[in-house]
């Protein structure tokens, strides 16, 4: 069972979520937090695999809320919610550390899957929101970050590989296929790419990748 926390001020938003999540199996609501205060005391003292942060809160905002979250130690990945499509709630929010950034004018079916998806920490950002990613590093005069090569001299060739293909947005199947590899074997190597390189997630690595000049932004495939 994937145990969901909720943090809007809107409380008709929230029993939207709630009645909405609460129709599949595996999924349960544990908690409810009005503010981005509450969000940080409900994610420390309530056991649970996700937790779906609004950007724009009282108080404490969702975005200061995660940065609290993510670094205090072990804790729900944190799925970012908001009516507004901007590229700087998005990059804000991939550097508090969350795991996913959603629309709320989005589908209740998408919504249900970015939650199981960034439950299981296989979490991906969407094809749009990786072009834009790419795009944000691909802008003239930018130089990748000087910091984490120690990290990165760690990667086998295989795991180097498989950072380049994360960075693209690729699944593990999809990795699978252009590296001839079984999935349970890219599954560990992302495993090991993520543990050696001290991040959260899949979408960190992305941004990793375009920050260290790991891969050079250019067409999608």
């Amino acid at each position: 069972m994937i145990r969901v926390l909720l943090a809007d001020d809107h409380q008709l938003v929230r029993t939207g979520f709630r009645v909405i999540l609460e129709t599949e199996d595996d999924l349960t609501v544990v908690g409810e937090a009005a503010d981005g205060r509450q969000a940080v005391d409900l994610a420390r003292g309530t056991p649970a695999d996700v937790l779906l942060m609004d950007v724009e809160m009282p108080g404490l905002d969702g975005l200061a809320a995660t940065r609290e979250i993510t670094a205090a130690g072990p804790a729900p990945a944190v799925l970012m919610l908001t009516t507004f499509d901007r590229d700087d709630y998005l990059f804000a929010a991939l550097e508090a550390g969350a795991s996913g950034f959603l629309l709320k004018n989005g589908t209740p079916e998408a919504l249900i899957d970015a939650v199981r998806i960034v439950a299981r920490g296989d979490a991906l950002l969407a094809p749009e929101l990786t072009r834009r990613v790419i795009a944000a590093f691909a802008r003239p005069g930018r130089r990748p970050a000087a910091h984490g090569d120690a990290r990165l001299a760690e990667l086998t060739p295989r795991e180097r590989e498989v950072l380049v293909e994360l960075a693209g947005g690729a699944t593990n199947a999809e990795i699978a296929g252009r590296l001839h590899l079984g999935e349970a074997t890219v599954k560990t190597h992302v495993s090991r790419v993520l543990t050696k390189l001290e991040l959260r997630d899949r979408t960190a690595a992305v941004v990793f990748a375009y920050e260290h000049g790991v891969v050079v932004p250019g067409p999608q495939r």
